[in-house]
């Protein structure tokens, strides 16, 4: 049994789709809204609550192995009860950014995630991704609105992932053997910035989608609002007020794995453009 938590969002929907596709199974996805969750035929909707410890014992009841997105609930609790379970192999989900930005708080509680587990006696893979293409979505009221789309670091350009192709890298990582025990930096195929980002999503939805950049200032009190002040900085810092060579690299890892090229920004924009219709 393969247990995919985050089983409908960005990475999790996708890995349990590859995974159908290919006839791996029993497959389980976990969500908190079961009468929501739309999972392909034969794989099992458990419904559950990364904060109540009885709905995980019963999420993780006969798992081998788990996809795990960190930050969804107690990573420390979510570990101990998969250990408890015997869950043998565990598929974490964690950011470049705890190589590339350390010293920032939420890389800092990324490596913390990858530290619990390494010293759970679980076998282990982690991923850490870049940017996702996916984090744009939080343009589209305003180009839905027909609004100006404004962001800072508008020549910054970021190697931005596919979430599908993160998705792709863990179902390798789950069903074929020589992936314990390592460590994958993943980013997508091509640097592109945000100016260019907002242009491909233009595009897909064949109108102009005006852009306008903006001051680091500004974005930050726009992000404060919603996520406090230190989490902004540090999102602020790694999109383009304290960029380095790392972070900026394209790597080659998504192609590596899983035998096929990563996948650009265009193509996730052409796919997604009616959530910004």
């Amino acid at each position: 049994m393969i247990l995919v938590t985050g089983a409908t969002g960005n990475i999790g929907s996708a890995l349990l789709k590859e995974l159908h596709a290919r006839g791996v199974g029993p497959l389980r996805g976990l969500t908190r809204d079961a009468a929501r969750a739309v999972f392909p035929e034969g794989v099992e909707t458990v419904e559950g609550d990364f904060a109540e410890s009885a709905s995980l014992k019963h999420a993780l009841e006969g798992v081998r192995s788990l996809f795990l997105v960190s930050g969804l609930g107690s990573d420390a609790d979510i570990l101990e009860a998969a250990r408890q379970a015997g869950v043998e192999h565990v598929v974490l989900v964690s950011s470049i950014t705890v190589q590339t930005h350390p010293h920032l708080g939420p890389a800092g509680e990324k490596l913390a995630v990858e530290r619990l587990l390494k010293a759970s006696g679980m076998a282990w893979t982690i991923l850490r991704p870049t940017q996702f293409a996916s984090n744009t979505l939080m343009w589209a009221a305003s180009i839905r609105g027909h609004e100006t789309v404004r962001a800072p670091y508008a020549a910054t350009a970021l190697p931005t992932i596919h979430p599908a192709d993160i998705a792709s890298v863990a179902r390798v990582a789950l069903t074929e053997p020589g992936h314990h025990g390592r460590t994958y930096a993943l980013t997508g195929p091509e640097q592109v910035t945000a100016r260019q980002q907002v242009e491909a999503i233009a595009a897909a939805l064949g109108r102009e989608v005006p852009f306008a950049e903006i001051s680091r200032q500004q974005a930050h009190a726009r992000m404060a609002a919603v996520f406090g002040a230190e989490a902004a900085d540090a999102v602020l810092d790694v999109t383009g007020g304290d960029v380095n060579d790392e972070l900026l690299m394209v790597r080659d890892t998504v192609s590596r794995i899983t035998g096929t090229p990563a996948l650009p920004f265009q193509q996730w924009a052409s796919e997604n453009a009616n959530a910004f219709r």
